[in-house]
């Protein structure tokens, strides 16, 4: 069995704002507190993207501060992230290395694959020809008779929420493609809405984790659209023997 905390959009950043990027911080550090202090183990933490808020070395420095934990760390980048001070700073990478970060991480019992769906100077997103290529590859080998879960930051589904179904995941009919091929693809999770969410996408459960930072609202809430009273929540996932997963939301108390 496999059980992994997942969370998302925690936007850490050099604000000129002060009070926002500290507010942004002190609301991730109320999140991994919260897991760091739980009774029990966790085989990961799954960060799906959105890590910085303007892409910024410094602000990849705050955030390997902040996702320090005792439970292994896993992210992919989002919109907000840029590929080049993400690699330096979270993975040692080399200067000048390009291309989408896709990593592979082997649990005992499942696979986990997170993959960057961001599309640099854009807010929408896309796995490009690259990453699905990558993914189909790594569903196909080795490990073929354990399931895996697939992560990114951008939903590949509407979600009804008008301020993020317009800069969703485009190209899903070739995401699609590849996870017909792979029956041992047990779930998608994803972040990038701000909400807690569940839907399906390509018969697949589509989990989608909350927004640390903030909460994105349905048209029948009213409002802007955008909440900063919500409390930051995150989303359990386990995944049992058989294939099958399990979410459980929370909000985290302060």
């Amino acid at each position: 069995m496999l059980t992994i905390a997942h969370l998302s959009d925690i936007h850490l950043g050099q604000d000129h704002r002060r009070d926002r990027g500290e507010r942004a911080r002190r609301r991730a550090e109320q999140v991994m507190a919260y897991l760091d202090a739980l009774p029990g183990p966790l085989d990961a933490v799954l960060v799906t993207g959105d890590l910085a808020d303007h892409g910024l070395a410094a602000e990849y420095e705050q955030v390997a501060e902040v996702l320090a934990s005792r439970h292994p760390v896993l992210t992919c980048p989002g919109n907000h992230d840029a590929r080049e001070p993400y690699r330096q700073v979270l993975l040692g990478g080399a200067p000048g290395e390009e291309g989408p970060i896709n990593r592979l991480h082997q649990f005992p019992g499942a696979d986990v694959l997170m993959l960057d769906s961001s599309v640099p100077g854009q807010d929408d997103g896309l796995l490009d020809g690259g990453t699905l290529d990558w993914l189909d590859t790594r569903l196909a080998a080795g490990r073929a008779d354990l399931p895996a879960l697939i992560a990114f930051h951008h939903p590949p589904a509407e979600l009804h929420l008008p301020m993020v179904d317009g800069i969703r995941q485009f190209g899903e009919a070739d995401l699609a493609g590849v996870l017909r091929r792979h029956p041992r693809v047990a779930a998608l999770l994803c972040g990038h809405s701000h909400t807690a969410a569940a839907t399906t996408f390509a018969g697949l459960p589509l989990l989608v984790a909350p927004g640390v930072v903030s909460t994105v609202t349905l048209p029948c809430e009213g409002g802007s659209g955008i909440s900063f009273d919500h409390p930051p929540m995150l989303a359990f996932h386990v995944l049992d023997g058989s294939g099958r997963i399990t979410t459980h939301y929370r909000a985290v108390p302060a």
